[in-house]
């Protein structure tokens, strides 16, 4: 089995183990074992105030453990991974004299824009070591070139590592930490062979870290095959923190992220009228819009801003250059609405994103959680709606699988002038659900909407 560090490491001798349960928040970086630098870094990037999960990890990474840790959407995980990471790199002996520099740390990311934004935060918090981003998308030579003489962490998609591993360009031998981020997602379909295969290449000795917003099955099986001796590290809503916020009192702990939900039942055809009528209504400034397909997304944009909306889409069709562009223009209220695929639901930070719209209901609970997750950031109110379609066949169970879930029911609302033409009886709660499992045939579907057409009559 895969596990901590050996002891032949260049990193500090680890010290004992952490006690276990761990002891109440303390008020600041320094009290974990940050070194003053490193803390002074931390303040000046916003997080002046340790969060739960940062609290529990700091100490446990710092002393060599191998950690998995749960946190919810906004908890802080990415600074409570990358604050005891670079400590470590910058108390490596000969770390800074080295050449050519020894690839020591790899952050392993599902998508290019978590692994870009973890990669700025490394910059900015420890512009000495060399960190060089690799994610698919962009072109492999100047990635290559930015390997030449080594590095000390590399940030990275788990195919444009393969590429570079074939290329030769990057050397995995010396690898001594390893943090596979939303560790769920680099599980899914799209991931799991390349994750497995990046795995296969690394050295046996290394400390390894699993963050992740879900511990369900798969990532738990992954730990028992990747670690040794982990801490299990597991922060619930109620503790959810305010990372970017520094309490008056020196706590990091608050309330759980203030996101008031809502769903509205609607006509397919007149959900995109009725986003346009909420975002004229409501004044929304600036509004993530989530669908199921690339093509909804280009389409759902061209609709709006046909209507006078400024409206861009995201998905992963496009060019980094464009995805980056698009995050840009939302950031900077170029444009209202971003219209994203749940490529937008994990990791990315949009800072005071006000509204999310569920325009299409995700497939399953756990990417309703990430999705709505993107608002409520940081202590500040956020708005979660989702547009229930009432002649769509099985679209109110698939919500009430959702709140089951979540334990949480949402109250349904009508729209004055978007009211459904006909609300059709609900079909009775399927065990699948369609939420990422077994699902109708769409043989099935038609049949069930024939059925209901003729109870109507």
């Amino acid at each position: 089995m895969l596990g901590r560090m050996s002891e032949e490491s260049d990193f500090p001798a680890a010290p004992a183990a952490l006690p276990v349960p761990v002891p109440a928040l303390p008020a600041g970086f320094a009290d974990l074992g940050l070194q003053p630098a490193l803390a002074r870094a931390a303040a000046a990037a916003g997080w002046a105030v340790p969060s739960a999960i940062q609290a529990q990890a700091l100490p446990a990474i710092l002393q060599g453990r191998d950690v998995l840790a749960q946190a919810p959407t906004g908890a802080g995980k990415t600074a409570a991974f990358l604050l005891p990471l670079l400590q470590r790199l910058l108390a490596a002996p000969g770390v800074h004299e080295e050449q050519p520099r020894r690839l020591r740390a790899l952050v392993l990311s599902p998508t290019r824009e978590l692994a870009a934004q973890t990669a700025a935060a490394a910059h900015a918090l420890a512009p000495q070591l060399k960190t060089v981003l690799a994610v698919g998308g962009l072109s492999i030579n100047p990635q290559m070139m930015a390997l030449r003489g080594g590095a000390h962490l590399v940030i990275a998609t788990p195919g444009r590592l393969l590429d570079l591993t074939r290329q030769n360009a990057v050397r995995l031998a010396d690898l001594e930490l390893l943090v596979l981020d939303e560790a769920d997602r680099l599980l899914d379909a799209g991931f799991a062979e390349e994750t497995r295969r990046v795995l296969a290449l690394l050295p046996r000795q290394r400390q390894t870290l699993l963050f992740s917003a879900t511990l369900g099955a798969e990532v738990r099986a992954l730990a028992q095959r990747v670690q040794r001796d982990a801490l299990l590290l597991q922060v619930d809503e109620a503790m959810a923190p305010a990372p970017h916020a520094a309490p008056a009192s020196g706590a990091a702990e608050t309330p759980a992220p203030n996101i008031t939900q809502r769903a509205i039942v609607v006509d397919t055809a007149q959900r995109t009228p009725l986003l346009r009528h909420l975002l004229k209504a409501e004044a929304w400034p600036r509004v993530l819009v989530f669908v199921a397909t690339q093509y909804a997304a280009e389409h759902v944009a061209d609709k709006l801003r046909r209507a006078g909306v400024a409206a861009a889409a995201l998905h992963g069709r496009q060019s980094s250059g464009r995805r980056s562009g698009a995050l840009a223009d939302l950031q900077a209220g170029r444009v209202t609405v971003l219209v994203a695929t749940d490529l937008a639901a994990r990791g990315l930070d949009l800072p005071l994103l006000p509204v999310v719209v569920n325009h299409e209901l995700p497939r399953s609970a756990v990417d309703h959680t990430h999705r709505i997750g993107r608002t409520g950031r940081a202590g500040a109110p956020g708005l979660a709606v989702s547009f229930i379609c009432a002649d769509a066949p099985g679209s109110e169970a698939h919500f009430r699988l959702i709140e089951k879930r979540q334990q949480q029911r949402v109250p349904r609302e009508q729209i004055a002038g978007f009211e459904p033409a006909a609300v059709l009886p609900v079909l009775p709660a399927d065990p699948n659900g369609g939420v990422k499992g077994k699902r109708k045939s769409k043989k099935d579907k038609l049949r069930e909407a024939a059925a209901l057409a003729g109870a109507a009559r």
